[in-house]
């Protein structure tokens, strides 16, 4: 542990910078994504957060895990060859916590079992593992105490619907637990997050919670949700949004027109000043150095974010490529 602290310092400064810099998944542009060594080497890069997606377990405990199902980032299908569900998947909330802590956690593959981002971790010998949210919790409240720092924690609560189905209330339970460890007072650095607008709605009116909230904004073809995205960012969706959120979370396309590919994203849509002028700020995701959106370079697109967009934050896989693009901003 003394070694990990030193290390830990080693990389930590305190730059200012104009935006909040959210850790997407932890250090994930590193290491596999949501490990705690992931938490870990984020928390390490000083961002403002680091994000942890949010499902269940059968026995109703909070994991940190990205999807609903195991396979793109595990090895479930060697460990419990039994238990996919009729279409082939295997989901999280079939699975107890001492089940799931079984399986080694391994870059992201897609379906067909090649990894997505080629260029990321590629080592088969360390053995990392899933972590339920109150373990990642109190890793950086104790990394936060150590090191004086005050790193947040950006929650996304994940397919609240389809929890629901199974029987399971994901919000209560996930609000009950940082009660708990007393992440709802007005000091601890806590962001929650939504796809779906009736639980966001719900989150906020009937279930209470007073913090900082956003909406997530996707396709509606990706059927994050039942939400229709495309209504949301109209004058009035964005008037509702404004009365339950403090922010927008878009995925980066959306805050541009639709152009030619080959020639990049266009103009600046209208919907990002109306959002605006409700007071609700913009964290867009993801910001990959490793991957290009409409062929547009990393330096580039953070340039249309910041100088044209004006995005008051951004989650990326590599918090270090944002600083250094920060650091040569301030530089001039």
């Amino acid at each position: 542990m003394r070694h990990l602290l030193i290390f830990l310092f080693a990389f930590y400064t305190t730059p200012i910078f104009a935006l909040d810099i959210i850790a997407h998944r932890g250090a994930s542009g590193y290491l596999p994504e949501h490990t705690l060594e992931a938490a870990t080497l984020a928390f390490a890069q000083s961002p403002d957060f680091i994000e942890q997606d949010v499902v269940l377990t059968r026995d109703g405990i909070p994991i940190v895990l990205h999807d609903i199902h195991l396979e793109t980032v595990t090895d479930v299908e060697q460990v419990f060859p039994d238990r996919a569900r009729t279409d082939g998947r295997y989901y999280a909330i079939d699975f107890t916590l001492d089940e799931l802590r079984t399986l080694k956690v391994h870059e992201r593959h897609n379906r067909s079992g090649q990894q997505v981002y080629e260029d990321r971790y590629k080592g088969s010998l360390a053995h990392f593992t899933l972590s339920s949210l109150d373990e990642h919790i109190e890793l950086i409240q104790q990394l936060n105490s150590a090191l004086g720092k005050n790193v947040g924690m950006y929650i996304e609560i994940k397919a609240p619907r389809w929890h629901k189905q199974q029987g399971k209330d994901i919000s209560a339970i996930v609000l009950k637990l940082l009660r708990e460890r007393g992440m709802l007072k007005p000091e601890a650095k806590l962001v929650l997050q939504c796809f779906d607008f009736s639980e966001t709605q719900r989150i906020r009116k009937s279930l209470g919670y007073k913090g900082t909230l956003v909406q997530l904004v996707a396709v509606n073809s990706w059927k994050e949700s039942d939400t229709d995205y495309r209504w949301l960012l109209t004058k009035d969706g964005l008037d509702e949004v404004a009365k339950v959120a403090d922010g927008i979370g878009p995925w980066i396309p959306l805050l541009f027109a639709e152009n030619d590919k080959q020639q990049g994203l266009g103009d600046v849509n209208d919907w990002v000043a109306w959002a605006k002028s409700r007071e609700l700020f913009l964290h867009p995701y993801t910001y990959r150095s490793d991957a290009r959106i409409e062929s547009i370079p990393g330096p580039v697109l953070l340039e249309r974010l910041n100088n044209e967009v004006g995005i008051d934050g951004i989650f990326t896989d590599q918090v270090p490529a944002v600083k250094a693009y920060l650091n040569q901003q301030n530089d001039n």
